[in-house]
């Protein structure tokens, strides 16, 4: 397991972004899951960056860990108002962008590319899960 405690801004979403990508070289993961993966912590790390701790700014930590299979579970851990992104109904995707309310549409993509997520608040701390088959 490795993990990364770097300050929530949209600034380091690049960051974030370098420390998975250097754990999925170890495990020769298929350029379609690293991009997958990668879409995933832009999402992921920037709602945290934009509403975990608005308008102060906070820590948020990353970890990776790998399973057998080989799959990658990723982890985001924050300090920031509560909220659960997957309570969020799903957007109908069968209208079109001006009909479709706005927002939602990021962890849509989210939980359709990843293989499992999941959301639990635990001691003052949201915690996100997504898990990635490589």
């Amino acid at each position: 397991m490795n993990e990364l405690t770097i300050d929530a801004t949209v600034e380091n979403i690049g960051k974030v972004t370098e420390f998975v990508n250097a754990q999925l070289e170890g495990l020769g993961c298929p350029p379609k899951v690293q991009a997958q993966i990668d879409i995933a912590i832009d999402e992921l790390f920037g709602n945290i960056a934009y509403y975990a701790y608005n308008p102060q700014v906070g820590a948020a930590t990353v970890r990776v860990e790998v399973e057998p299979g080989p799959c990658v579970i990723i982890t985001f851990i924050d300090n920031g108002v509560p909220y659960d992104p997957l309570k969020r109904e799903d957007p109908d995707t069968t209208l079109s962008a001006e009909e479709r309310g706005i927002g939602g549409l990021g962890i849509y993509m989210v939980k359709k590319s990843m293989d499992d997520i999941a959301y639990e608040y635990r001691d003052g701390q949201n915690i996100l899960r997504i898990k990635k088959r490589i």
